[in-house]
């Protein structure tokens, strides 16, 4: 009796080191404009070239404005690395989706998007969400930039095998309860180091019941609970997903099915929680376990430190319903897909943001950005006050110009909430779609049920 995990390990063992540690072969590498220059340059000092160019693909993302993207980048050291980019790719075949090509967008967007995320699969990228792609039954992890250079020069890696562990989530989630809010409830009773040194995959009805995005946003998240990633199991609804991208055979399909986790196989730790316990919910303190249901007070989470609460200006009888916002962030690899902005827009639709409040929507690709064209999302935001912006990493994190000035509150679809993550200073609040939504047309943090119909 197998895992899933493991049936896709074992089929990519080249070869066995030592017991426990394994030379894996990578099926698919993805690589942006950050974590790869130096690994670049160490393939020029030796002489090599990239072993599989076919197997890498390359996006600009992390440096890139979200305005103006037919203008030279004005920060130095981002059109340094974007330009590093595109010479690197050019200089060793690999293909790149920079600016303004119809394709580009986040890593984690575009490669299930375009089909280059398939089950079954090793999928590997100088990005700790890299987990995303799990959402596919694959499996997918970060990697340092010495291992970007090693998958370049060999499509391998040296890997640790990691221990096993399953999550389940079984029954009927609460009015407002999106992907978003399930990963971030998970985390807060798990907390940042809860899966060290695990593989999680996710079990039960809520994650089958999931669309693939929402998948998505529950694996990208894994990372923040410590674990080396996240899978979901293959069905119809991962088989849908690709097909429609992609031409697939039913031999294909079949062997993808057959790699699902055997009945009574064994995990090394396993986790069970009720959805019915599961509400909206919103982080205050500075990482990610330190979420709580929006009707709780900051001392209600239960990994929130003094530290913390200094950082964010609270008090720990704070009700977080009750705490004003400036900024509001709807966009990066945890929540930039179609489904995140048409969300949002559903509440948005028909009322005006708060003043006071300044609000982003950054779609998580140029396809995303088109689709939203399309079912005019757009003018839905744009008609609400909110800055409808071009893709990329955008506010997520302080590496381009979109930051959260010092001291000001955001209310953030991303995935972090770090001191400084967002610029220094910056507080920072992780919620769902439709709660960021709903705070920015109040001004203060808001349960998105209101909202709903």
């Amino acid at each position: 009796m197998k895992t899933l995990f493991d049936k896709i390990w074992d089929k990519h063992v080249v070869k066995s080191i030592t017991e426990g540690v394994d030379v894996v072969f990578i099926d698919q590498h993805f690589i942006h404009e950050v974590t790869s220059p130096q690994a670049f340059n160490g393939l020029r000092e030796k002489g090599q070239k990239v072993f599989r160019p076919e197997r890498t693909l390359a996006t600009a993302d992390h440096n890139v404005p979200t305005i103006n993207q037919h203008l030279p980048i004005k920060d130095k050291a981002s059109f340094h690395q974007v330009e590093s980019l595109t010479n690197n790719c050019k200089e060793f075949g690999v293909e790149l989706f920079g600016i303004g090509h119809k394709n580009q967008g986040i890593v984690h967007v575009i490669g299930p998007d375009l089909g280059k995320t398939q089950p079954g699969m090793t999928i590997v990228c100088g990005d700790s969400h890299t987990s995303t792609h799990g959402a596919f039954g694959a499996i997918a992890f970060g990697i340092g930039t010495s291992q970007v250079e090693q998958v370049l020069a060999s499509q391998c890696l040296v890997l640790n095998r990691p221990k096993s562990m399953k999550i389940e989530v079984n029954g009927t989630l609460n009015k407002g309860v999106t992907a978003k809010d399930v990963v971030l409830y998970i985390i807060s009773k798990l907390g940042t180091e809860g899966g060290t040194g695990f593989f999680v995959e996710y079990v039960g009805n809520v994650f089958s019941e999931m669309s693939m995005e929402e998948r998505m946003t529950v694996c990208n998240m894994s990372i923040e609970m410590g674990a080396r990633g996240g899978m979901v199991g293959i069905d119809e609804v991962t088989i849908n997903y690709v097909q429609s991208r992609v031409h697939l055979s039913e031999d294909k399909i079949e062997g993808w099915k057959a790699l699902n986790t055997d009945d009574g196989a064994e995990f090394d730790k396993s986790v069970r929680f009720n959805a019915t316990d599961i509400y909206p919910m919103i982080t205050v303190g500075t990482a990610p376990d330190t979420g709580i249901t929006i009707s709780k007070t900051v001392d209600d989470a239960a990994f929130i430190t003094e530290k913390a609460k200094k950082y964010m200006g609270f008090n720990g009888e704070d009700k977080i319903n009750q705490q004003e916002i400036d900024f509001v962030f709807i966009g990066s690899c945890t929540n930039g897909r179609i489904e995140d902005l048409r969300a949002a827009a559903e509440i948005i639709k028909g009322h005006k943001k708060a003043e006071k409040v300044e609000a982003w929507v950054v779609p998580g690709s140029m396809k995303v950005r088109e689709e939203a064209i399309e079912e005019g999302l757009d003018k839905i935001f744009i008609d609400a006050g909110f800055e409808f912006r071009e893709p990329g990493c955008s506010a997520c994190l302080a590496m381009n110009d979109d930051k959260i000035p010092s001291g000001a509150i955001c209310v953030s679809t991303s995935n972090r909430n770090f001191e400084g993550r967002q610029g220094e200073g910056a507080r920072t609040l992780l919620s769902s779609p439709i709660t960021a939504a709903a705070s920015a047309l109040t001004g203060r943090v808001t349960d998105p049920t209101k909202y709903l119909n």
